[in-house]
């Protein structure tokens, strides 16, 4: 039978909207397969870690009927990427095997049963569906995502808090040492929802999301999030744990303020930055009105120290930085100016875009 028929740059970007998730290496062999479920002429594509499944459908040329297997996704996709765009490639079942030719190549590749693949059990009941541009959830996503942990045991902060309420869709993310804050606004009012969902899944998310207009469509349960978007179907289990409370972490009211340029001051930081130790990476900021000093060493004696002119009146401050926290949250933002927010040397210094309440970002500062 022949499973399905099609060029090669349909075929390849169908199992590669599936396969991110997949590992190369796993205690269950199955989970390195894609399992290809054909229904008449339609085709489904589902992936699976046991944490987050992934399903796609397609229609592609092939003889009509059932059929159903599992073959290495990894594999299959390292294959056809060899193979020429415009090639017509097809994929044929014979015994156990399944055959891909193309041109005149031709691989046979070993399958596992289909009913040995583990599905992820859906919950029983989600919360209402809503829906956002694909463009506004990748924006939020890519606010917040760097100030993700990585493998803390605080395992409820290896991801991103997602709060909906009423017409407002907020996310949050956090390591202990800074925390990004971003929100857009919803079509339409929702109940209170709090989930935090896994890193992997916001990494596979921001992987998936286009820029173009369609929406993504979200529910939530207990212990699972499901999005529809493009054609997908997107469902993955949720961290389990208390979020910290991150209103009580953004400051309030600072009395001392400044407006500045974005890439300047991005520009004076990474300058910095190339003079700090590889396990230190501190900075010193000393603001003084009308100058923004920013210095650095090292354990070799070297030094930088930048400068920039800044419109600035308030009291004079030195505070140290994690230089890298600094940088990583203004190389993510395309606005041209950034607002900072100080108390004094030894309280968290707030990032906001001027006239915008959309965007936080909170950091800790640094002994030094």
């Amino acid at each position: 039978m022949i499973v399905l028929k099609a060029t090669q740059d349909k075929v390849l970007a169908v199992l590669q909207s599936v396969a991110g998730i997949v590992e190369r290496r796993h205690t269950l062999p199955i989970l390195a397969n894609v399992l290809i479920r054909k229904t008449g002429s339609s085709l489904q594509f589902t992936t699976s870690d046991l944490e987050i499944q992934i399903r796609t459908s397609a229609e592609l040329d092939g003889d009509a009927g059932d059929f159903t297997t599992t073959v290495g996704a990894r594999k299959l996709i390292d294959i056809l990427r060899t193979m020429p765009a415009d090639q017509t490639v097809s994929l044929e079942s014979s015994a156990s095997k399944l055959i891909l030719k193309g041109g005149k190549s031709k691989f046979t590749l070993q399958t596992l049963a289909a009913e040995d693949f583990p599905l992820v059990q859906e919950a029983a009941s989600f919360g209402p569906v809503f829906s956002v541009p694909q463009k506004t959830l990748k924006d939020l996503l890519g606010q917040v995502s760097f100030a993700m942990a990585v493998h803390d045991i605080r395992y409820y902060l290896n991801g991103i808090l997602f709060v909906a309420e009423g017409k407002k869709l907020s996310l949050v993310a956090t390591d202990g040492h800074r925390l990004a804050f971003a929100s857009a606004t919803l079509d339409v009012d929702v109940p209170k929802q709090e989930v935090i969902l896994p890193r992997k899944t916001v990494i596979e998310l921001q992987r998936l999301l286009s820029d173009a207009d369609g929406a993504i469509e979200m529910q939530f349960a207990n212990n699972q999030a499901k999005f529809s978007f493009d054609g997908m179907e997107f469902v993955t289990k949720l961290v389990e744990g208390k979020f910290p409370d991150y209103n009580r972490v953004i400051p309030k009211n600072h009395k001392n303020s400044i407006t500045l340029g974005r890439v300047p001051l991005l520009g004076t930081l990474q300058r910095t930055a190339i003079l700090t130790s590889e396990k230190f990476k501190g900075v010193r900021l000393n603001i003084d009105p009308g100058t923004l000093r920013v210095a650095s060493n090292n354990a070799e004696q070297e030094e930088a120290v930048d400068e920039l002119d800044i419109d600035y009146g308030g009291d004079s401050i030195e505070i140290g930085f994690n230089v890298t926290y600094l940088i990583d949250a203004l190389s993510n933002m395309t606005q041209e100016m950034v607002k900072l927010e100080l108390s004094d040397g030894n309280s968290s210094a707030l990032f906001t875009i001027p006239d915008n309440a959309t965007f936080k970002y909170v950091v800790m500062p640094m002994r030094i």
